[in-house]
C-alpha cells in the first residue's frame, strides 16, 4: 500500500513550486528552488528568548536546515512562561544553546549552531556569512549596533545605488506586551534602523529629587539603588545591568531602600525590567509576530512574494489591528547612507585619525577600533589583540590602507553622554588629499 502521509513541506510547496502574481523578479518556481533554500540558505537568529524561541522554530518548520542563534543570556524561572523550549531544569544554562537543542530535538534535519556570547564579541566578518539576519531583541542598543554592522557590509556605486551583491537583508521583530511590530530592512532600500530611530519613544525618567528624598513607587526604589546608590558605594565603577552580582546588589540595594520607606512590590525580576527598561512579554504576541517575521524570511531568501512594505505593527489590547506603514529611507543616514566622508592627508598616522573620530562632529566616536577589508588595523580590545595591533598607531593611515587615493573604513566604538554609552559601528568614506585619482566629486561635503 502506497504511503500517503502528507509530506512535511506540502504547504511550502505550494508557495516554491508554482508561479503567482505576487512573486518577486527573480522568482523561479521548481524543486530546485526549495532544495537550495534548504540546503545554502543561511540564517542568523540574533537572540533566543520568548521572540527568539518563536523565530527558531518557525524558521526550521519553513523549511530552512542552516540556523544559528546567539544570545548572552541563561535561562531564568521567570522566562518560562513563555519561552516554550525551556524547563525548569535548564535554569541557569545558556539560552541559546537550550533553544538550539530542543528545536533540533523536534524538528529532523534541521541544524542550528548556537553561540553563548555578546552580539559585540564576534568579529563583523561572522556577520557577513549569513544571507539574512533576524532580529529577536528586547534592545534599542542592541538592534542599533546590528543593524550598523549589517549596513557596514552595503557598498555604493558611483551613482550612490547600492551593489545588490552587498546588501545584507535584517528582519526585525519585537514585542512589548500585547503590541508588536515585524519589518523588513533592506540597507541601502528600504529605511534602517537608525533611520526610524524616532519610533522607539524615550526611556521613562524619573526626577533624583524624587528619588532621594521621596519615593513613592518600587521602582523609585530601584532606580535610587542603581542611578544614586551604585555610584556612591561604587565610586568610579560603571554599572552593568548584564552582570548578575550587578543587578543582585542593586536590588538588595532596593529592598532595603523600600523597607525603609514602607514600599512594597520590590522583587528581583522587576529590578532587571527597570533597569533594563524591559516590558513583561506575552506568548502569544510573541507567536503572532514571529510568524510575520519568518514568513518574510521565506519571501526575501526565495522571491515566493513581494516583501513587506516595510513596518507592520500589531495590537492585541482591544480586539485586533495591524497595520502596514512605508517609511521611506533617511538619505542623509550615517548608518545606511554611503558612508560618513572624511578628508585627510597621506601623512595622518593612525593614531591621530583616531582621536580625530572622537572630535568629529558627526561621529563623537571614543575608543575606536578600526578595520580596512577584514584586516585589524588596531583593536581596542582585548589586550591580546591591542597589542598586536599597536604598532600601527604611528604608521601613516594611506600605507595601511595600501596607498589607495580612496576607500571604506570600519571602525568601532562607544558614543553618547557621559552617563549613557552605547557601543556602535560606523562606515567612512576615507578621502586622501592630492593622490591621483581623487576628483571634485570625491572631496564635496568633505569633513
Amino acid at each position: 500500500m502506497a504511503d500517503t502521509a502528507p509530506s512535511r513541506s506540502r504547504d511550502l510547496d505550494k508557495l516554491l513550486l508554482r508561479a503567482g502574481n505576487l512573486v518577486g523578479p527573480t522568482f523561479e518556481p521548481g524543486t530546485e528552488l526549495r532544495d537550495d533554500l534548504q540546503e545554502y540558505a543561511r540564517i542568523l537568529v540574533v537572540g533566543a528568548g520568548g521572540l527568539g524561541c518563536e523565530l527558531l522554530k518557525d524558521l526550521a518548520l519553513s523549511g530552512f536546515k542552516n540556523l544559528e542563534v546567539i544570545d548572552m543570556d541563561r535561562i531564568e524561572v521567570s522566562n518560562l512562561n513563555r519561552q516554550f523550549l525551556f524547563r525548569m531544569e535548564d535554569v541557569g544554562k545558556p539560552k541559546a544553546e537550550v533553544a538550539a537543542k530542543r528545536v533540533m530535538e523536534r524538528v529532523s534535519g534541521v541544524n542550528i549552531v548556537p553561540h553563548f556570547c555578546r552580539i559585540e564579541d564576534k568579529d563583523i566578518s561572522f556577520y557577513n556569512d549569513f544571507n539574512i539576519i533576524v532580529l529577536g531583541l528586547d534592545s534599542i542598543e542592541a538592534r542599533s549596533y546590528i543593524n550598523a554592522v549589517a549596513c557596514s557590509f552595503l557598498e555604493y556605486e558611483t551613482d550612490d545605488k547600492p551593489r545588490e551583491e552587498t546588501i545584507k537583508p535584517m528582519v526585525d521583530g519585537g514585542t512589548e506586551g500585547f503590541k508588536g511590530h515585524a519589518r523588513v530592512i533592506i540597507p541601502g532600500v528600504t529605511p534602517c534602523f537608525e533611520c526610524t530611530i524616532w519610533l522607539f519613544p524615550p526611556q521613562v525618567k524619573f526626577p533624583l529629587c524624587t528619588l532621594a528624598e521621596t519615593p513613592r513607587t518600587a521602582a523609585h526604589c530601584i532606580e535610587y539603588a542603581h542611578l544614586i546608590k551604585w555610584d556612591e558605594v561604587h565610586s568610579g565603577k560603571s554599572f552593568d545591568p548584564d552582570d548578575p552580582e550587578h543587578m543582585q546588589w542593586v536590588y538588595s540595594e532596593a529592598v532595603k531602600r523600600a523597607e525603609l520607606f514602607g514600599i512594597p512590590g520590590v522583587t528581583y525580576s522587576l529590578t532587571q525590567g527597570v533597569v533594563k527598561n524591559i516590558i513583561p512579554a506575552i506568548a502569544s504576541t510573541n507567536a503572532i509576530i514571529s510568524a510575520a517575521c519568518a514568513l518574510e524570511t521565506l519571501k526575501i531568501a526565495s522571491g515566493c512574494s513581494k516583501t513587506l512594505s516595510n513596518y507592520l505593527t500589531y495590537n492585541g489590547v482591544a480586539g485586533l489591528h495591524i497595520k502596514v506603514t512605508e517609511f521611506v529611507k533617511d538619505k542623509d543616514c550615517l548608518v545606511c547612507g554611503p558612508g560618513v566622508l572624511i578628508e585627510l592627508d597621506t601623512s595622518v598616522t593612525l593614531e591621530k585619525f583616531i582621536n580625530l573620530l572622537e572630535e568629529h562632529p558627526k561621529l563623537q566616536l571614543a575608543k575606536a577600533s578600526v578595520t580596512y577589508r577584514g584586516k585589524n588595523l588596531y583593536m581596542q580590545a582585548p589586550p591580546v589583540l591591542e597589542e598586536m595591533t599597536r604598532s600601527n598607531l604611528s604608521l601613516p593611515l594611506y600605507d595601511l590602507m595600501d596607498k589607495v587615493a580612496k576607500d571604506i573604513l570600519h571602525v568601532t566604538g562607544v558614543t553618547g553622554q557621559s552617563d549613557k554609552k552605547t557601543s556602535c559601528l560606523r562606515k567612512l568614506r576615507v578621502v586622501f588629499r592630492g593622490v591621483d585619482g581623487v576628483t571634485d566629486m570625491d572631496m564635496a561635503g568633505g569633513a
